[in-house]
């Protein structure tokens, strides 16, 4: 059986333009997307606080 796509689902998200700012930067740095850093950032978030579903680190 073929493994299922994993979907992602959008949503928006509101914050002050020195924090998008400063996102951006991040990224820029680190080879990424905006959107991939905040993923990026929120996953290490969600892992250093064992708030992930088990198998998903």
């Amino acid at each position: 059986m073929a493994k299922e796509k994993e979907t992602k689902k959008a949503f928006v998200l509101r914050m002050a333009p020195e924090q998008l700012e400063a996102l951006q930067k991040w990224a820029d740095d680190e080879f990424r997307s905006l959107n991939g850093q905040i993923e990026f950032l929120l996953n290490e978030a969600l892992k250093n606080k064992n708030r992930l579903p088990k198998g998903k680190h």
